[in-house]
């Protein structure tokens, strides 16, 4: 069985903080290092978009516009996790977040390119 699962959203004032995580369990991900990350967001109304996506090493990141230098997404391949630590939240970051993996991927901006994906977990900013 192959599984994604996201935690650590919740509701946090704006200006605050939060760390997500998602962990990635199953045969598919044995070598966890085979598959590029990402993480995408959708809130009420709107389309999925991206957010951030690391490479398979860990050595290379991208990062949306909107949330660059507030936000940081890194990997530990031993824990076969991938984290989003967000700072300096603003309302606008209201969203449910996805993680997202891309098998031999570069790390893609794209949702379309991703293979596999988490259920998401919601984060609120109060304004």
């Amino acid at each position: 069985q192959v599984q994604l699962v996201e935690s650590g959203g919740g509701l946090v004032q704006a200006g605050g903080s939060l760390k997500l995580s998602c962990a990635a369990s199953g045969r598919t991900f044995s070598t966890f290092s085979n598959y590029a990350m990402g993480w995408f967001r959708q809130a009420p109304g709107k389309e999925r978009e991206f957010v951030a996506a690391i490479s398979r090493s860990g050595g290379r990141t991208s990062h949306a516009d909107s949330v660059k230098g507030r936000f940081t997404i890194s990997r530990d391949n031993a824990k076969n996790t991938v984290y989003l630590q967000m700072n300096s939240l603003k309302f606008e970051d209201t969203a449910v977040y996805y993680c997202a993996a891309e098998a031999y991927g570069l790390g893609s901006a794209t949702s379309r390119s991703y293979n596999y994906w988490g259920q998401g977990t919601q984060v609120t900013v109060s304004s």
